[in-house]
């Protein structure tokens, strides 16, 4: 038996779209690019989109187009996938963590203003597992303080918060489309804006620093070569013409799960807050009480009865590079590293079965118990 941690939900949609791109003469910078980038900022709301090729690009972009430099500050979280905090420092700024809500697991914005120093030039939320919850309100503080969010969107496509999209609170806004995400180009991300000038600018970047109308060999400033190709855009179209039915099929696994392990308080189960509309990234649990060595086990006897599951996430600040640079220790963050000892990550993904679900809570309430 194996149940994995995650899988694309690909169809012949999506790979005769493929295919017909690979028969055309256009497989990179054609028509499907722009085709892709409308289709999404008209999903979304947003005047611009422009494809990458990750969502780390898409930060890095983001947050270079704004002006991060080296010597500013970026207010950030320290529970999310390592790119949150790596993009700042790409651009030579430093991350400054913030604690998080030990609720939504997101950046605690009664922590915020603490964090406000005058190095301070943006807030980089992220909606962890695609959890709006507080984003309005960070995006208060940030106005407070003359502050640019640029909201890292990675993990929450189709979600929304008081019927306001992700994507749409941040002056920039990021989503990725790894195979494990709500829809997959393979590898990509899209930056959106209503900004002009700065979805000109992220254009320009992605391509190697080249303006609209510009000679291939000409280059205008210092870019890079960030483009997604036709072939994935055409993967990213079908996709994302199918994200209703996709946030369905999530919906309904998270559904099961919350059914089957609602009455065991040996676990904290995620739930949707009021207000928010979760279109779910992972489905992670948490042990009631936090303990590295038995959330570990419990990993690892999972895995070894062919379940896959996973730590989301380690915390960031202790990360070694990023603690021996800036000097985050341990004790930093009290709330995400309680967290981070007792996060399970279960199989999530389109297709698992009501069947396979129950293999998993029956397994993980087994293992609970040893």
């Amino acid at each position: 038996m194996k149940i994995y941690l995650s899988r694309p939900d690909i169809t012949d949609k999506e790979i005769d779209a493929v295919c017909s791109v690979l028969k055309s003469p256009n497989l990179s910078l054609g028509p499907k690019l722009g085709e892709f980038e409308q289709a999404f900022s008209k999903y979304i709301g947003t005047k611009r989109a422009v494809a990458v090729n990750s969502g780390t690009s898409g930060l890095f972009l983001s947050l270079s187009a704004i002006g991060i430099k080296p010597g500013d500050e970026v207010i950030t979280t320290p529970f999310t996938f390592i790119a949150s905090a790596t993009t700042i420092m790409m651009c030579g700024a430093k991350p400054v963590f913030v604690d998080i809500d030990p609720v939504s697991l997101n950046i605690d914005y009664k922590k915020i203003e603490s964090a406000v120093t005058d190095k301070t030039k943006a807030i980089l939320p992220v909606e962890i597992f695609g959890n709006p919850a507080g984003f309005d309100t960070i995006c208060e503080i940030a106005d407070k303080h003359k502050l640019s969010v640029i909201e890292d969107s990675c993990e929450a496509l189709g979600s929304s918060l008081n019927g306001n999209k992700a994507g749409t609170f941040g002056k920039m806004s990021v989503f990725a489309f790894y195979p494990n995400k709500q829809i997959t180009t393979g590898e990509g991300g899209m930056i959106l804006t209503d900004d002009e000038n700065l979805a000109d600018l992220c254009v320009s970047l992605r391509n190697q620093g080249r303006d609209y109308g510009a000679g291939w060999l000409s280059h205008q400033r210092l870019g890079y070569n960030f483009r997604l190709s036709d072939i994935n855009c055409a993967l990213g179209i079908i996709q994302l013409s199918r994200i209703e039915e996709i946030k369905a099929k999530r919906n309904q696994v998270a559904n099961w799960y919350q059914e089957m392990l609602a009455d065991d308080d040996r676990l904290i189960v995620p739930e949707a807050a009021e207000g928010c509309d979760i279109s779910w990234f992972v489905f992670v649990v948490r042990l009631a009480e936090s303990s590295f060595e038995k959330r570990n086990m419990i990993l690892d006897k999972m895995a070894n009865k062919g379940i896959q599951v996973s730590n989301y996430f380690p915390p960031v600040h202790l990360m070694p590079f990023i603690a021996n640079q800036f000097g985050y220790k341990q004790g930093d963050f009290p709330v995400t590293e309680r967290v981070c000892e007792s996060t399970i990550a279960l199989p999530f993904y389109n297709n698992l079965s009501k069947d396979e679900v129950a293999i998993v809570c029956k397994t993980l309430k087994e293992t609970l118990a040893v």
